[in-house]
């Protein structure tokens, strides 16, 4: 017998209403997964975390990260074509960070959750 299943069916009606009237619409919940799957990659959880302690161009991540600054760029790409980076020009030089607070946050707390799982 599955131990982590319900051994019997009865459906809570007012917990389903609750969460179903807090589920946001579904166009914000793909966008949300779109996050979700960018993270989802090593190279660019890399990246964020590098640029949530500091903005950096292409090059520093490169050195940094040890890739070439074409793959750091494609990544780099990828992140500010769904607002989770952005950049400034400074002269010849493009200095890339975090886009909000948000992202900020988001790195944190997944920083936080594999520390705490890691220890339990």
């Amino acid at each position: 017998m599955n131990q982590d299943c319900c051994q019997i069916t009865i459906v809570d009606e007012e917990r389903v209403a609750l969460a179903r009237q807090q589920l946001p619409d579904e166009r914000v919940l793909v966008e949300v997964a779109e996050v979700f799957k960018l993270l989802g990659d090593m190279t660019r959880v890399r990246i964020l975390q590098a640029l949530a302690v500091t903005e950096l161009c292409v090059c520093d991540l490169a050195a940094l990260l040890e890739m070439t600054s074409s793959a750091i760029s494609h990544q780099l790409r990828l992140l500010r074509a769904s607002g989770i980076v952005c950049f400034r020009k400074e002269g010849k030089m493009v200095y890339y960070r975090l886009d909000d607070g948000h992202v900020q946050t988001l790195v944190e707390v997944s920083l936080r959750h594999v520390a705490e799982c890691q220890s339990a």
